[in-house]
């Protein structure tokens, strides 16, 4: 079994960027790459051959808030592991459940910025701020705000007394936020649940990723500094407990890397402060949470110009065309985004002029290629009236088509940087690609 390791080929000249490759028990992974995401151990719309085949893409991220939920990791330990289960043989990595437990166990939908419970005091949407005991841990609550509705007393039943019906009608709007942990509520069905730094790192183990992440409080980039200071210093301490956590399954420890998280807003001297003090840590590898703008992306210079540069770096839920060139720039490895599948589910493409909408109707006698550039499967073979004619009829064929081109779009635009970097014809290959995308 190949152990985990990272080599730097080469560094881009007057930037924190460069050029590497990921070694894992699965393969490797050269850098900089974007990871396709396959939240529920499936590429939607995609099977796994073509996502090797068609797309080009290295590795898949799963997500550990999900898969906990359905099927469980119990059942994807019994079928093998995760590559087993999804029948895909190449590198994996699996989220911590950390963002999905802030944001689908309490968030607001539709909310925007406040969609992190703990950025909102709006009793009105019957929530309440807290400041008593979680049921299910006894520790007291820092700052979320949780459902109203009344705990059953037995401690067989520590289910809300609005179980599953009621609950789930709200959308799973609990969150309870302990030392220890967080206790929410399924976004499926309302059931009770509970994550710990812990927990999270066991689910993880069993689902066997190669490439893990810490559990971490996922706060909403707008938070003021005093919550995000204290989220910060509890993310710091739930690593500490990640890592030994890890450390304990000797059999996980060999084939399975762990990476920690950095957060802290939009606060220079939080984010760097989280990165010196998660530099110290032994882990393998860092990742940048909390990000959800081009704004967010600025604080990525302050954080890697910290981190060990001889370990690899993951940029959370971003992989826009134009937000890659930053990421890369700024010493970014890894990317992951679900955005290039979400939106060809909806009819929207990428081409190397812009985002195109095929259900607009000037595509419905359009012959061309969907992007006269690319050579991937769906441009090879389809034309524009064509993926237009299917989103209008909904068929299933379409989202298909639509998700190979983007996936294939964003992983060979990556590919590319990369390339750009080794030739040192990265700058003017950049300006190029910027000049005609936002025609």
């Amino acid at each position: 079994m190949t152990p985990f390791s990272f080599s730097i080929t080469k560094k881009l000249s007057g930037k924190l960027g460069r050029v590497g490759v990921i070694h894992t028990p699965h393969g490797d992974i050269e850098t900089p790459a974007f990871t396709v995401v396959g939240t529920k151990a499936t590429v939607k719309a995609l099977s796994p051959e073509d996502v090797r085949d068609l797309v080009g893409a290295q590795a898949v991220l799963v997500n550990t808030y999900h898969l906990y939920l359905q099927p469980g990791e119990a059942l994807i330990k019994d079928a093998g592991g995760l590559h087993t289960f999804m029948h895909w043989d190449g590198p994996t990595l699996s989220d911590s459940g950390g963002f999905q437990v802030f944001s689908l166990g309490a968030g607001l939908e539709g909310k925007g910025e406040k969609r992190i419970l703990g950025a909102s005091q709006d009793s009105s949407r019957a929530f309440v701020r807290d400041e008593t005991k979680d049921p299910m841990s006894g520790q007291r609550r820092y700052g979320v705000t949780k459902f109203t509705g009344e705990f059953a007393d037995s401690s067989d039943d520590m289910r809300p007394r609005l179980y599953n019906k009621e609950i789930a009608l709200q959308h799973g709007k609990l969150c309870i936020l302990d030392e220890e942990g967080v206790t929410f509520t399924s976004h499926l069905d309302g059931s009770l649940h509970r994550f710990t730094a812990e927990r999270s790192i066991e689910i993880q183990h069993a689902i066997g990723a190669d490439i893990m992440f810490a559990f971490d409080e996922c706060t909403s980039p707008t938070a003021d500094y005093v919550y995000q200071k204290e989220a910060l210093e509890r993310t710091h301490r739930w690593a500490k407990r990640s890592i030994l956590a890890h450390k304990r399954d000797y059999n996980a420890l060999k084939s399975q890397a762990l990476y920690g998280i950095v957060q802290g807003g939009r606060f220079e001297d939080l984010r760097k402060g989280s990165a010196t003090e998660l530099a110290k840590m032994d882990f393998d590898g860092y990742s940048f949470g909390g990000a959800f703008s081009k704004e967010d992306l600025k604080t990525l210079e302050w954080v890697n110009a910290i981190l060990p540069e001889e370990k690899p770096r993951h940029l959370l839920g971003i992989g826009e065309p134009e937000d890659l060139f930053i990421g890369v720039e700024n010493g970014m490895d890894t990317f992951d985004c679900v955005l290039p599948t979400r939106i060809a589910r909806t009819g929207t493409i990428y081409t190397h002029h812009g985002k195109v909408n095929l259900l607009r109707t000037e595509y419905q006698r359009d012959l061309g290629k969907p992007d006269d550039t690319c050579d991937c499967y769906t441009c090879t073979h389809y034309t524009r009236a064509y993926l237009a004619h299917l989103f209008r009829a909904k068929e299933m064929l379409a989202a298909r088509l639509a998700s190979i081109h983007n996936l294939h779009f964003i992983v060979s635009l990556i590919k590319n940087i990369r390339r750009n970097i080794l030739d040192d014809t990265y700058p003017q290959s950049k300006e190029n690609f910027l000049r005609t995308y936002r025609v």
